[in-house]
């Protein structure tokens, strides 16, 4: 028992390390559906309202991705890629407080010293994928990511191809 001790620490930080994922990512799907039939796409950013510049990151990360997985561009395609995006301001609150010696003579000496906050706010981004049948014009899956900062265009930069790999990571749905 005693050997396996020293493990438990570096089982905490491998914990630690793997939980620190910035973005929450889920995805939903008809079950009904036989993914293998579809072989080529085509995107749409009719809703997508973004800059040119992340527009075209989010239209170049996706190609790319789907490309990887097996599936090509397409003007009579098989599925349709929707691409929507929306942000909303998040306003982060860290308490602070102090504790310990304080010379007043008419309180105690020790206890604990005054509480402090700080707020930042700044604006944290949500991207939506989904897949339409061509066909049947039915959402067959669904893929959203948010947590994104968007008012960093560097960390724009970086963000959005990680997102993207997050939530296409989980197409085709495996199947049970």
């Amino acid at each position: 028992m005693k050997k396996y001790v020293f493990l438990l620490p570096l089982f905490l930080i491998l914990g630690l390390v793997v939980s620190c994922n910035s973005f929450n990512v889920s995805t939903d799907y008809l079950k009904s559906t036989n993914f293998a039939q579809y072989k080529t796409f085509e995107i749409r950013t009719d809703h997508l309202k973004l800059n040119d510049i992340d527009k075209q990151r989010v239209i170049d990360n996706i190609t790319k991705t789907l490309t990887e997985k097996g599936l090509s561009v397409s003007a009579s395609s098989d599925l349709i890629v929707n691409i929507t995006a929306s942000h909303k301001t998040v306003q982060d609150l860290q308490p602070r407080y102090s504790f310990g010696w304080d010379w007043r003579p008419w309180y105690s000496p020790w206890g604990f010293g005054m509480g402090t906050a700080w707020t930042q706010s700044y604006n944290s981004g949500k991207l939506t994928v989904d897949l339409i049948d061509a066909k049947t014009n039915k959402l067959v899956w669904q893929g959203i990511g948010d947590g994104i900062n968007v008012d960093s265009p560097k960390s724009k930069q970086k963000q959005i191809p990680e997102i993207i790999s997050q939530i296409l990571g989980n197409y085709p749905p495996k199947t049970k």
